[in-house]
């Protein structure tokens, strides 16, 4: 086909590619009559192929995504209403070692923070399968870097290498 112009090339590989993919798995009708009954007495997905009472021809994942896509099966009637975590949920990983204090008060503590030369930034990296650590101090002004090896993430271990640093600093630095 070598005549063709670009447009009908492109017009060529847009049908073309709209017949690629995995097409969407249709449930026979019986399936999705035993459904829609089991969710209106409050069951979900993972209950109606867990329980195996009757033959779903898709995976628990795969028919959450049905609830998600379809217009068949409403996601709403569902008992999160299709929500990933419940109302009141609280994100906890990642909130190890918090301090108490909010940076929203750092403004009222410090109003020329971002202007002052010796304001650190503190950070611990942990090593691979929790095994060594070390620490990193940002000087906000000057954006210097000072690394120290902790080789292990306790407080009584970053403690240590503080005091020894600042135990060498320059009292007027």
């Amino acid at each position: 086909d070598a005549g063709n112009s670009i447009s009908e090339y492109y017009e060529n590989y847009r049908t073309n590619k709209a017949k690629s993919g995995r097409k969407p798995i249709v449930l026979p009708n019986d399936e999705l009559e035993y459904i829609k009954e089991k969710v209106s007495l409050g069951w979900t997905p993972d209950t109606i192929i867990g329980r195996n009472e009757k033959y779903i021809s898709c995976s628990m994942r795969t028919l959450y995504r049905i609830f998600k896509r379809s217009n068949v099966l409403d996601v709403t009637l569902l008992p999160m209403k299709g929500k990933r975590h419940p109302n009141g949920y609280v994100e906890r990983r990642g909130k190890a070692g918090r301090l108490s204090r909010d940076l929203s008060e750092r403004h009222q503590d410090y109003p020329n923070y971002h202007n002052e030369f010796g304001h650190l930034e503190a950070d611990t990296i942990q090593g691979k399968k929790h095994h060594g650590a070390v620490m990193t101090l940002v000087e906000r002004k000057s954006k210097v870097v000072i690394i120290l090896n902790t080789r292990h993430k306790t407080d009584k271990a970053i403690f240590e290498k503080l005091d020894a640093l600042l135990s060498v600093t320059p009292k007027g630095l």
